[in-house]
């Protein structure tokens, strides 16, 4: 047992974020949008630094109409 309250090891996760709050890097992410003809469009982001294997787990969907450019929104 890793002591977390999902049952799974969060240090590494918390290193990572503790780590990526103190960078002026920000990661490249990459997307791949996924088009529908009854359902709206869905984009899918992961670091372009991962392997293969981490990008199983390290991804975010959602509706391409949430999706915003920041540069417009800031």
């Amino acid at each position: 047992m890793s002591g977390s309250a999902t049952g799974h090891d969060d240090h590494g996760i918390g290193d990572r974020l503790a780590t990526a709050a103190n960078t002026d890097h920000a990661p490249a992410l990459e997307c791949v949008v996924v088009r529908y003809r009854e359902r709206s469009d869905r984009c899918t982001f992961a670091p372009r630094e991962c392997t293969e294997a981490e990008q199983l787990t390290q991804w975010l969907s959602a509706d391409i109409d949430t999706v915003v450019d920041l540069d417009n929104v800031r």
